[in-house]
């Protein structure tokens, strides 16, 4: 696969192997601590403020309690920080480990009050990313063969998209795009309100000109013809083939050839994955891996 042939990173976020720096987090999710802070602790966490006196220090331990793919470790770092700068962690288990249960991910100590409050917005983000990242290894594991890429798309929720696509790239996918913003998607509904393959791609290459800048272009097509419609017209980067049947997603590939990008798509499941990513095609998107998932069972347990 060439060096061109590169999922869209929304920008602004973490690359690589950086970790996460919990007194700079990116401006979206700074925005979403503070929103689940603010919505879980109110005007005070009650519970332990009445229960703890102020002055006790404490210790926990998260607790695996299911097997999978650990993810959240770094969140869980900023969500201590920010419920309480003196909250202290001994790592024991990094994002991305292979889980099972009875593992000690993390040890937490410091105020109890302040590990109490935390505790639960913690898990919170630990079961959802950790079932996400279990999800995608499962899938990225059956395609590890092929050159073909494992993308996650739009299908999140609300709020949350930031730490499900983090989750994603530890499972071993691929971000597609952030949002509406950093990456022009023509969608068959586009297509159908604008006219046309060749009428929507000039349209978005009129509006770029207009706008005086640039962004990826993808165009999503339903049958073959409308892939010759495409490769006619030109002036998009990657080709979505959207619930093509087997052999009709294999001509397409072969008649694309390396000239655009290959993207398939719609109702791809663990199951049909490997014969989709074996036609050749350079990237698979699956809406499953963030929209219909179960949380890990982790648990954060005194000592």
């Amino acid at each position: 696969m060439s060096d061109a042939v590169q999922p869209f990173v929304f920008a602004g976020w973490r690359k690589g192997s950086e970790s996460l720096n919990p007194d700079a987090l990116p401006e979206g999710l700074e925005r979403l601590l503070a929103l689940a802070l603010d919505e879980d602790i109110g005007d005070g966490d009650h519970s332990a403020l009445s229960t703890i006196p102020a002055s006790a220090e404490g210790r926990a331990r998260l607790l695996v309690k299911d097997e999978g793919v650990l993810a959240g470790v770094e969140l869980a770092q900023a969500v201590f920080h920010r419920v309480d700068p003196n909250l202290e962690l001994d790592i024991r288990l990094k994002d991305g480990a292979s889980i099972r249960h009875g593992d000690e991910a993390f040890y937490v100590s410091g105020p109890t009050r302040s590990i109490l409050t935390a505790e639960r917005l913690v898990l919170n983000f630990m079961q959802r990313m950790s079932g996400i990242a279990t999800l995608v290894k499962g899938y990225a594991d059956a395609i590890a063969h092929t050159e073909c890429r494992l993308l996650d798309t739009r299908k999140t929720t609300p709020g949350l998209r930031y730490v499900e696509k983090w989750a994603v790239q530890i499972g071993g996918g691929h971000n597609h795009r952030m949002g509406l913003y950093d990456m022009v998607m023509i969608k068959d509904n586009h297509v159908d309100f604008c006219g046309g393959i060749a009428q929507a791609i000039d349209a978005v290459h009129a509006y770029f000109r207009q706008l005086g800048r640039e962004l990826p272009i993808e165009i999503e097509t339903r049958n073959l013809d409308e892939v010759e419609q495409v490769l006619a017209r030109g002036g998009v980067q990657r080709i979505m083939l959207d619930n093509y049947p087997l052999e009709d997603l294999r001509r397409a590939v072969q008649r694309i050839g390396t000239d655009f990008e290959t993207e398939a798509s719609g109702g791809i499941t663990l199951q049909t994955i490997v014969p989709v990513a074996e036609t050749g095609v350079n990237f698979v998107s699956v809406g499953a891996l963030t929209h219909s998932v179960p949380s890990l069972d982790l648990s954060l347990k005194a000592l």
